[in-house]
């Protein structure tokens, strides 16, 4: 005879993420209002991971961290901030983890002190995975540097790094402390790197809100711009819409096999395997998302007319939506960017579940997908672009 005791264990997280321009300015208090609880007394203790790229277009950042810091009662900035590759060759390896290990054990850090990282989201992603897997979780706080990274990666609970050719193999589900979105940081982007981040929200609003689809639509000109009142729009809603999921979904850390918020990924994370990372993120989730929507249309799931507004939206904000590598194939000319199906099925725990839409606003899920039908949806893609490229040059 066979006994057992079962208990259920319910933690509780907040998530917050903040709005605010100069985060590191003196006279702002959010980052120390977020850092030191009112009436503490306790010094905390604080490493900074500085994305490399931000600190070469900012050369400045790295002395107003530190003043910041010197002049904050109750925060000690134990070393300069440390600074780190960004981009997905950051998430290649383990290295720039265990360089964090090092410096959090070299210099104290403890549970109650804080990693802060401030850059994109694959600098977040591998910090992240840092500060959850020392002391079993140090206090992490993000600043997203990026619009990818502020409306979407940065606000999330995933932290992870890439392994055996696989994105984010390794990994933790751990919320941050906290999350600061500092507007003023995304003025030194590049063109590619502020657009990136758009195709998250078109995403996010595709299975969630039709409303805020028709605002991005209707903002379109002005996103495409760089207008920054548009961009703050676009990043508040989405990031509000993600934490909205997060929160309600009653699966944050992914325990059964939805994962809606995903739409587009399976193929995109493929794609940038392919491309060995040459098409970011933000490019490839554009082509997954135009992949799904043709399929979801030649399934007979979404009408046409919808279909076309998607498709015409991402171009108007100035995605492509075709890649080559969508046509790589094997000795046995089987197409590369299906394996991605499999990939995304393992991830899953065995059962495949995809993302697809029956309108503007209405994601499902579906367990199977046709090959021969994502196939005719690379070739329509294809198609597009040739046109679209003839007609460019004419």
């Amino acid at each position: 005879m066979m006994s057992g005791i079962q208990r259920t264990i319910q933690v509780g997280y907040q998530l917050r993420v903040h709005f605010t321009r100069d985060v590191f300015a003196p006279a702002n208090p959010l980052l120390r209002e977020v850092l030191v609880s009112e009436g503490a007394e306790r010094v905390h203790g604080v490493l900074v991971v500085l994305d490399e790229s931000l600190a070469r277009a900012r050369p400045e950042l790295g002395r107003e961290i530190e003043a910041f810091f010197a002049a904050a009662p109750r925060l000690k900035l134990v070393c300069p901030p440390l600074i780190l590759e960004g981009g997905e060759r950051t998430k290649n390896s383990y290295f720039h983890v265990s360089e964090i290990h090092s410096h959090i054990d070299r210099f104290h850090i403890d549970r109650h002190s804080y990693v802060i990282a401030v850059g994109g989201g694959a600098l977040l992603d591998m910090a992240g995975l840092a500060a959850s897997t020392a002391h079993r979780g140090v206090r992490h706080v993000r600043i997203p540097t990026t619009t990818l990274s502020q409306a979407d990666s940065g606000v999330g609970v995933k932290n992870g790094i890439n392994a055996f050719g696989k994105k984010n193999f390794i990994g933790t589900f751990t919320p941050p402390f906290a999350v600061v979105n500092d507007f003023d940081m995304l003025e030194s982007l590049s063109v590619r790197d502020k657009r990136a981040g758009y195709v998250e929200a078109v995403k996010v609003a595709l299975i969630r809100n039709r409303e805020f689809f028709e605002a991005i639509e209707q903002e379109a000109k002005s996103l495409a711009a760089f207008d920054p009142p548009a961009m703050q729009r676009l990043i508040r809603r989405c990031a509000e819409l993600h934490l909205d999921h997060i929160a309600t979904s009653g699966d944050p850390f992914e325990f059964g096999s939805a994962r809606p918020l995903d739409f587009g990924h399976w193929s995109a994370h493929k794609l940038e395997q392919l491309s060995e990372y040459k098409i970011r993120h933000g490019e490839a989730v554009a082509i997954g998302i135009a992949l799904d929507v043709i399929y979801s249309r030649k399934m007979e799931f979404l009408g046409a007319r919808a279909a076309e507004r998607i498709l015409t939206l991402l171009e108007a904000l100035g995605f492509e939506l075709y890649a080559n590598e969508l046509l790589h194939a094997d000795s046995n000319q089987c197409l590369l960017v299906l394996n991605g199906l499999e990939e995304f099925r393992e991830h899953l725990g065995g059962e495949l579940a995809i993302t697809l839409l029956r309108d503007l606003g209405r994601g499902f899920e579906v367990h199977e997908m046709v090959p021969a039908k994502i196939v005719e949806a690379i070739h329509e893609l294809h198609d597009r672009h040739m046109r679209r490229a003839k007609l460019i040059l004419y």
